[in-house]
């Protein structure tokens, strides 16, 4: 089966010379397969099982051996694999930084291609204890999902940095109006790549600097999900490696359920090697927006009238990008209002605003696209943001604008993450919580969390973004294993983004999210974990899937993973199915 469209349109020809160097690959291929599988044959003699108390709940667990590097340079096998202390930590590390105990990964492959991630999983398929295999992107996951306890990491970011070269695994379609792009690439990438032929994908997340595979596993939210929905709602085709080492190109009419799987699928069914995102004429500029609130009333009201829940409003669509947050009157600079978008004034402004309404402000923040090709000139603009301003219910005179480049808009979370990382405030704990909740609670859930819990420690100092935006059921496809409330059109997501700077502060904000979700629980405000953990199996079949969900997820599992291999490290499988 070809393993990339471009093998496929290389499928179609007949030049015999062609057809030779074919099949010298193949072989050359396959002799690559055998001697990563002779390698690992050697990794799974070196690495013996234990079962000490600590490591009881990973069903063959490995402890490391020194000599395996010796072993595998004996072999004469190239370095893809390394088991030292510096490669193991690093691959074992996450965005979260938040120790749960599991163990380290005994291993990390660097591959060069997709072919040596499907001969890793078959070789962990083949071996009597299988070992755990998680695919690592960058690492920005918070609880585990990229860990695999005395298993082997793939290094996914090594897909793209082929030995001798720059080749990055990603190509524009112009006539076809889309973009293949390895499931290493950032999304970052995939902007700048697009953009050079007036294109770009439809949907993002905030932050750019992610892999594809990585928030496909997840969802991939931001501003314009609530017009295109997320990621996952915007993918047209995938190749995928799953927990048996098998290479499949799946979509909607191929291998159907592999895809759907695979898609919001937490890592658990599947490596993603490659997607198809979809590409529309790409805007040049974005008129950036931020409006402050004194209640969470106005905010929604106006959000949801400009997601269009009430077609008949002058707003409604005029905004192409809807956010908004949460302003703590003590929150330190690290909060995400307080940046180079406000002057000193307007920020003492803000800050005293803060004040009078109880502590607690809210901000709607919008974009309006415009420029390009295919898109509206600035006149209009102009025109939508003047009837914005108007009809808009925000505190008069709390209306900030600046017109930026769309790429400079959809990259903006970059300048915000170079400055934390200057003042040493990047690699720290992110002990973050982010919930899905119904429309008809959002505001009960406003006045226990965002005026109750959260303001009930006065000297909460940094803390980071505290998200609050509405999202349109209708764009998000349930036959995905993506996990979101069903009972009414519209969901709120709210991510509680917060860092532990000082010292206590990891445990009280871990405690503080445990008051939050006993808070929903109590009042029956019924929530939904998105980038979810829970500490064992059974949390995550009831409190997270639910009985069919957890049904559909266990089918699939059996299909596609029944030796519970991929992503370990979640706890939702520790150990082969029966």
């Amino acid at each position: 089966m070809p393993n990339s469209p471009l093998e496929k349109s290389h499928e179609t020809q007949r030049d015999p010379s062609f057809t030779q160097a074919r099949t010298q690959m193949v072989v050359m291929n396959k002799a690559r397969e055998m001697t990563l599988i002779a390698a690992l044959f050697v990794l799974s003699c070196l690495l013996k099982t234990t079962t000490s108390p600590a490591t009881s709940a990973y069903s063959g667990a490995w402890r490391p051996a020194s000599s395996l590097l010796h072993e595998l340079c004996h072999l004469g096998v190239r370095p893809l694999i390394r088991d030292d202390a510096e490669a193991t930590a690093l691959a074992s590390a996450d965005f979260g930084n938040v120790s749960d105990a599991q163990p380290a990964a005994a291993a990390v492959l660097y591959p060069s291609c997709p072919e040596d991630i499907a001969s890793l999983l078959r070789a962990s398929c083949m071996h009597p204890s299988p070992f755990p295999v998680s695919a690592r992107g960058c690492g920005h996951s918070t609880r585990g999902q990229a860990s695999a306890p005395r298993g082997v990491v793939v290094d996914m970011l090594s897909l793209g940095c082929q030995v001798g070269g720059s080749a990055t695994r990603l190509s524009v379609s112009v006539d076809g109006r889309y973009v293949d792009a390895g499931g290493e690439q950032l999304w970052v990438d995939v902007l700048r790549a697009a953009l050079a032929h007036g294109l770009t994908p439809r949907s993002w997340t905030d932050y750019l600097h992610l892999t594809v595979g990585g928030t496909l596993s997840n969802a991939g939210i931001s501003g314009q999900a609530f017009r295109h929905g997320p990621q996952i709602s915007n993918v047209q085709e995938l190749d995928v490696i799953t927990g048996l080492g098998e290479m499949v190109t799946c979509s909607k009419e191929k291998h159907a359920d592999l895809f759907d799987a695979v898609l919001g699928g937490l890592g658990q069914f599947g490596v993603i090697t490659r997607a198809r995102i979809p590409l529309i004429p790409a805007p040049a500029r974005a008129r950036w927006v931020r409006l402050f609130y004194t209640g969470a009333a106005a905010l929604t009201g106006d959000q949801e009238r400009l997601i269009g829940v009430d077609l008949g409003t002058t707003v409604s669509g005029l905004m192409d990008y809807v956010e908004g947050s949460v302003v703590l009157a003590d929150q330190g600079q690290v909060g995400s209002w307080r940046s180079s978008f406000f002057s000193e004034a307007d920020a003492a402004r803000i800050a005293a605003l803060a004040e009078e309404a109880g502590g607690v402000l809210y901000c709607l923040e919008g974009a309006l696209y415009y420029g390009g090709a295919a898109l509206a000139g600035e006149s209009d603009v102009d025109k939508r943001l003047e009837v914005l301003l108007r009809e808009l219910r925000y505190a008069r005179g709390f209306a900030f604008v600046q017109d930026v480049s769309y790429a400079g808009f959809l990259d903006r979370v970059r300048d915000g993450e170079l400055k934390l990382r200057a003042a040493g405030l990047w690699d720290v704990p992110h002990p973050w919580l982010n919930l899905f909740l119904p429309r008809s609670r959002v505001l009960d859930f406003a006045d226990g969390v965002f005026h109750g819990i959260l303001r009930r420690d006065g000297s909460t100092g940094p803390m980071g973004p505290i998200l609050v935006y509405p999202l349109n059921r209708d764009r998000w496809d349930g036959d995905t294993s993506a996990v979101f409330p069903e009972e009414e059109e519209v969901f709120y997501t709210v991510g509680i983004l917060r860092s532990a700077v000082s010292e206590g502060d990891l445990g009280r904000l871990e405690e503080q999210n445990e008051e939050i979700l006993r808070f929903c629980e109590e009042a029956g405000i019924p929530c939904v974990q998105y980038l979810p953990y829970y500490a064992a199996q059974a949390g995550w079949e009831k409190k997270h899937f639910g009985p069919a969900k957890w049904a559909r997820l266990m089918e699939r599992k059996r299909k596609y993973d029944p030796k519970a291999i991929l992503s370990r490290g979640q706890r939702i499988f520790t150990s082969p199915l029966a």
